[in-house]
């Protein structure tokens, strides 16, 4: 089921994608083989996004090994690379490893959806670097989870449908909670939050549940 929810949420996010970036290809860029949205001109930012330009057939063409780089130059523009976009690398089946530079903080929903790398990856809490990914496989009945300290974001919809979570702890690293990441967390009574700057994105959190924040 959360296999095809994340499918569902992926073909929402591309057609929103396809909407606003018609008639232009969904890349901003091109650079050794991986693709790339400006995200911020000022801050000269990128995210990673999907390869090919018929993302509604999903004809996503990166295979093989991928390594990203902290930063990428294109048009004798530096720009650093914070994010990999919704979907960016859904359906490559082929794509067996994939290296991610700490300067990546933001990983979207359903990144990595049906890729062997995914796929490979042990059952819990999937971590990228400092990212909290998402939740792999079902979740016992009655979990606390207690997100371990370094992590800068929580991706969003990522513990979507883990009915089985009863409490998480959030460290003061976390910076920001994205969007439905909690979503359909029935279980779910309480979270505890140690940073109160935190940025909580859209139905973050489902009403009813417990916020308690700690300095």
């Amino acid at each position: 089921m959360k296999n095809l929810n994340n499918r569902l949420r992926t073909i929402i996010a591309a057609v929103m994608m396809l909407i606003a970036t018609l008639p232009s290809l969904a890349e901003d860029f091109e650079v050794d083989g991986i693709y790339y949205n400006i995200t911020d001109e000022t801050a000269k930012t990128v995210a990673v996004t999907y390869k090919g330009s018929d993302y509604d057939s999903y004809s996503n063409e990166y295979t093989g090994s991928i390594t990203i780089p902290s930063s990428v130059t294109y048009s004798g523009i530096t720009y650093s690379v914070t994010e990999i976009g919704s979907g960016a690398f859904d359906g490559c089946t082929g794509l067996t490893e994939v290296t991610i530079p700490n300067s990546v903080t933001e990983i979207g929903d359903g990144a990595f959806y049906n890729t062997s790398w995914y796929n490979n990856q042990a059952d819990g809490v999937v971590y990228i670097n400092n990212v909290l990914y998402e939740y792999k496989g079902t979740m016992p009945k009655g979990t606390s989870i207690l997100i371990k300290d370094g992590t800068e974001s929580i991706s969003p919809w990522a513990f979507d449908g883990c009915t089985g979570l009863t409490e998480v702890t959030i460290p003061n690293s976390v910076t920001e909670i994205g969007g439905f990441a909690f979503y359909g967390c029935t279980g779910l009574k309480s979270i505890i939050i140690q940073n109160p700057d935190v940025v909580i994105g859209e139905d973050a959190i489902p009403e009813g549940v417990e916020v308690i924040m700690k300095k």
